[in-house]
């Protein structure tokens, strides 16, 4: 059966299948125009053939998301759902700086070691052997090159490497990701440190701070307001305990370090009614408790103890950790109220954020939609453990 698969792939990639996907990319596959290209190529062509052609480029569409090179890229549909995006993949691999030896383990389709393979050595294993054959493409369509090794990643060969990374298969159901939801499980994954003192691995963004060991640090990275993934940096690659990294789409990161705020909230900043500015936290600086950090940096309070927004009555400074919204209107929350308002302030559209406050935010958003030309973000949220309401729009 895995014969069977790599033979198709081996001849997708040959000249007859190169020629089809070449033929497929850029059309139009929408609908019944995938019927008709569909029959169109099977008078000419084996009807497997085809079909492989038509769900591969598929996939590539899907997947100039995540690769600047996707056209020439490889992919099944789970390799392509778990692949952190290029950015991303860039970004961690820069952690590794001056180490020239690494193994990437659980190296699905190649996603990470195509950005760790630039400039150095680097070792995937998997059990999947399309995925492997998958990887060295995918690495070489990137200028590097992949050795790779088919086995159970815990049996794999770590001597001589100066650096490992693991993207273990998770299984949170999108909750809090503790240390027992992935494959291999977490605590395996940090132990891997008795082997090679660099190691970084790769965890949902749900995952719990206290499964982070002692002097380890826990990242969260977001592609500008999109919370995208986790990852922890064993002692030798960290800088901090946590990290919230906001990337531009151009792969420039804005990084916030420090230690996270405490669970009871008492963390020394002010707490104050909102003022005349709201700070609404990127969520990687949620995620990695780094609200004082952020509120420290902008010289701004917060709005309750336990709340992630900010306030401040100057326009604080700009900051890609947050965003700065102008409040219009802020009292204890009145929902009844809240259309009235909302016309008199001349407001149309409205997003709806919600922090603190239980409610159906889809429903509350279309029932508050009005005719007027304003746009305004309604924030639902708690002041001193206050319902509480504020109607605000962009600077």
């Amino acid at each position: 059966m895995e014969h069977d698969e790599t033979a198709r792939l081996e001849r997708l990639a040959g000249p007859e299948g190169t020629a089809l996907l070449d033929r497929l990319a850029g059309t139009d596959r929408s609908g019944a125009a995938a019927l008709r290209i569909g029959t169109a190529l099977r008078r000419a062509h084996d009807a497997g053939l085809v079909a492989d052609a038509m769900a591969l480029a598929e996939l590539r569409d899907r997947a100039t998301a995540k690769f600047t090179r996707a056209g020439s890229m490889w992919f099944t549909r789970a390799g392509l759902e778990q692949a952190s995006s290029e950015v991303i993949a860039r970004h961690r691999a820069a952690r590794y700086a001056g180490l020239g030896r690494l193994v990437d383990l659980c190296c699905g389709i190649g996603g990470d070691a195509l950005a760790l393979a630039a400039g150095r050595e680097v070792t995937g294993v998997d059990t999947d052997p399309v995925h492997l054959w998958m990887a060295r493409r995918n690495v070489a369509v990137h200028g590097g090159a992949l050795r790779t090794v088919r086995c159970d990643v815990r049996e794999a060969d770590l001597s001589g490497a100066d650096g490992a990374f693991v993207d273990p298969a998770r299984r949170s159901s999108g909750g809090r990701m503790r240390s027992g939801d992935s494959e291999p499980p977490l605590e395996w994954c940090v132990g891997l440190t008795t082997r090679t003192d660099a190691v970084g691995v790769k965890a949902a963004p749900g995952i719990d701070h206290t499964v982070a060991p002692p002097g380890w640090e826990l990242e969260f990275i977001a592609l500008g307001r999109d919370l995208k993934e986790a990852a922890l940096w064993s002692p030798a690659l960290a800088c901090s305990r946590s990290r919230a990294s906001v990337l531009d789409a151009d792969g420039t990161a804005h990084v916030l370090t420090g230690e996270p705020d405490p669970e009871d909230g008492d963390t020394g900043v002010p707490v104050v009614e909102p003022g005349r500015w709201l700070l609404d936290p990127n969520p990687a600086v949620t995620r990695a408790g780094l609200v004082t950090a952020l509120a420290d940096r902008t010289g701004t309070s917060r709005i309750d103890r336990r709340i992630a927004f900010l306030t401040a009555e100057d326009e604080p400074p700009g900051t890609p950790f947050a965003r700065t919204l102008r409040v219009l209107d802020s009292r204890p929350w009145d929902q009844k109220r809240l259309p009235r308002l909302l016309r008199e302030l001349g407001i149309g559209a409205v997003d709806v954020r919600r922090r603190g406050l239980a409610g159906d935010v889809d429903a509350l958003t279309r029932k508050l939609r009005g005719r007027g030309p304003r746009r305004a973000t309604v924030v639902m949220t708690r002041v001193e453990d206050r319902p509480w309401g504020l109607v605000c729009v962009d600077p």
